[in-house]
Order: structure tokens, then sequence, then C-alpha cells
């Protein structure tokens, strides 16, 4: 029996409410707006995506937030995310049109490396049938 239901995937950021309206743009997943909270200056310290079913991804502002330096470096990559796309191209366009940036090093074939505006690397995934 699990111990429990995995439910949201938390990115740590300088810009919660920017980041999440990117990966909005991504996977079509509405901004929840009951699960956003802002400080009393009224900056966003926590938004989450709401997938309509029962996982979510969260992002929380860190300040002082160092983006990590992938494939290596001083700040390890922690986390990524994984989309699968059924044309690698097309879906190129779309993401760098939103602010993504292709990263240097491409590892394989069959996946994309990309960075979003705060410097997490995520891929695409060719959609294999």
């Amino acid at each position: 029996m699990a111990i429990a239901k995995y439910s949201i995937t938390a990115i740590d950021c300088e810009d919660p409410a920017s980041l999440a309206d990117f990966y909005s743009q991504i996977t079509g997943w509405p901004i929840n707006e009951k699960r956003t909270w802002r400080n009393d200056t009224g900056i966003v310290g926590w938004t989450q995506l709401q997938s309509g079913g029962g996982a979510s991804i969260g992002f929380q502002r860190i300040i002082n937030y160092r983006a990590p330096t992938w494939p290596e470096g001083e700040v390890p990559q922690q986390e990524h995310l994984d989309f699968e796309v059924e044309d690698l191209d097309a879906a190129e366009v779309e993401l760098l049109s939103i602010g993504a940036i292709k990263a240097d090093h491409q590892p394989g074939s069959d996946f994309r490396v990309f960075f979003d505006p705060a410097g997490h690397p995520f891929c695409l995934v060719k959609t294999t049938s």
C-alpha cells in the first residue's frame, strides 16, 4: 500500500508568476489562482499550474536564486521536466517563440534540451508509438 500520493513538482525561481506563465504556455495548464500566495507587497512567493488531474507544477520564489549550470558546473540541475511531443522541430519553434533557450549541448537525437527563462533545463521527448 502506498504511503502517499504524488501531487506536485515544485521549482525554485526568482519570479514564480512569469515562470508559471511560461510553463502554462507549454502544457496548456491554467495557473491556479487559489494556490497563489503573495507577500505583503504583492510579490508572488508561490503559484502553481493545475493539470486537471491530480498532478501540478509549483513555482516558489527564492531570493538570490542561481540558475543551474547544466550539463556541468558549480550549480547542479537538481531536477528537470520532460514533455512529450510528436514533432520535435515544430515544438522547438514554439518553445523558442515563448522564451526558451536551446542548450548548446544536445546528448541525444530523440529528445532536445532547453532552458526555461529562469535557467532550468527541460527536455522535449519525441513520442514513441
